[in-house]
C-alpha cells in the first residue's frame, strides 16, 4: 500500500499538477493540505475521474485538508476537527479509517511571525495534537500522522539552519514537540529510511531555492508502533516541485507491506 502527502498550495489552481502526479505516482491513499478552496469548490469530479474518492474540509482562501483513496478502498470519516477547541474555525485536520488504518491528515499552523499570537496558536494546536496522538498510541489500531507539520525537526533538515533560529518552523518549542512524538513511540518514516541523507520537501519560490536545493523538510509521515514493522520504502518526489506552476512543496510517500 502506497500512502502519500502533498501540500498542493491551491487545489484548483494546481489541479493539472495534482492529476499528473496522481497518474504518475499511483498512490493508494493521499493526504492533501492547503486546499485554499471553500467546501463546495473542491474538484470532486476531477478527483473521481482520476480514480479516487475523497473526504475534505475546505476553507475559503486559506488552509483546507483532504484525504483521497482509490475507489476500491472505503473511507470512514472519524472527525474533521482537532478536538479540544470548539472555537477553532481553521480547517487543519481531518481523520479517517481506511483499510483498518487510522489516517490523521494535518496542516499544522505555520506560527510566524515569532513571537506573537500566531505562534501561541501554533503551540496551543500542538498541545491539542499531542493529546490526540497519545490517545492513538494507546489504541489497538494502526495509525498514521501525515501532512504538512510546519516543523523542521533538526538542523539536518534545513539548508543553513543558522538563518532559521527565530523562525516559528524551527523554534526549540516546536522541535521539542516533534521529538516528544518520537519518544512516545511514533516513527519518522522518511528519516528512518534515510538516516543520513539530505532530504527536503519544501523549496521557496524566491531566491532560486529549488535550483540551489536550498530547502527544508516540513512534510512528514509518522507511524505508530503497529505500522513500523510494515514500513518498506519511501521517498520525496522532488522532481514534481520543478514542474510548471507546481506547489512549493513536493509529494512525500511511503509503501507499507501488506498483512
Amino acid at each position: 500500500m502506497k500512502i502519500a502527502t502533498y501540500n498542493v498550495n491551491g487545489v484548483n489552481g494546481r489541479l493539472p499538477v495534482l492529476l499528473k502526479w496522481l497518474q504518475e505516482a499511483d498512490p493508494d491513499i493521499v493526504c492533501l493540505q492547503e486546499l485554499k478552496a471553500p467546501q463546495e469548490k473542491f474538484p470532486e469530479t476531477s478527483i473521481h475521474e482520476a480514480g479516487y474518492h475523497a473526504i475534505w474540509k475546505g476553507q475559503k482562501s486559506w488552509n483546507g485538508v483532504a484525504i483521497l483513496a482509490k475507489k476500491n478502498l472505503e473511507i470512514t470519516e472519524v472527525q474533521r476537527e482537532l478536538p479540544g477547541d470548539e472555537d477553532d474555525v481553521q480547517s487543519r485536520y481531518i481523520e479517517a479509517i481506511i483499510g483498518q488504518i487510522v489516517i490523521c491528515c494535518l496542516y499544522l499552523p505555520n506560527g510566524n511571525p515569532f513571537p506573537g499570537p500566531k505562534f501561541e496558536y501554533k503551540l496551543d494546536w500542538l498541545k491539542r495534537f499531542k493529546k490526540r496522538t497519545n490517545d492513538l498510541i494507546k489504541m489497538d489500531l494502526p495509525a498514521i500522522l501525515i501532512g504538512d507539520f510546519n516543523i523542521i525537526p533538526t538542523p539536518f533538515d534545513v539548508h543553513k539552519p543558522e538563518k532559521w533560529e527565530d523562525d516559528a518552523l524551527f523554534r526549540p518549542e516546536v522541535r521539542k514537540a516533534f521529538a516528544d512524538l518520537l519518544k512516545k513511540g511514533w516513527t519518522d518514516s522518511i528519516r528512518t529510511l534515510f538516516p543520513e541523507e539530505k532530504i527536503y520537501t519544501f523549496w521557496d519560490y524566491l531566491y532560486k531555492a529549488y535550483s540551489r536545493d536550498a530547502g527544508i523538510r516540513l512534510d512528514h509521515i509518522l507511524l505508530n508502533p503497529y505500522l513500523k514493522p510494515r514500513l518498506q520504502s519511501g521517498g520525496v518526489d522532488k522532481h514534481v516541485r520543478g514542474w510548471e506552476k507546481s506547489s512549493d512543496h513536493a509529494p512525500v510517500w511511503i509503501e507499507l507491506k501488506e498483512v
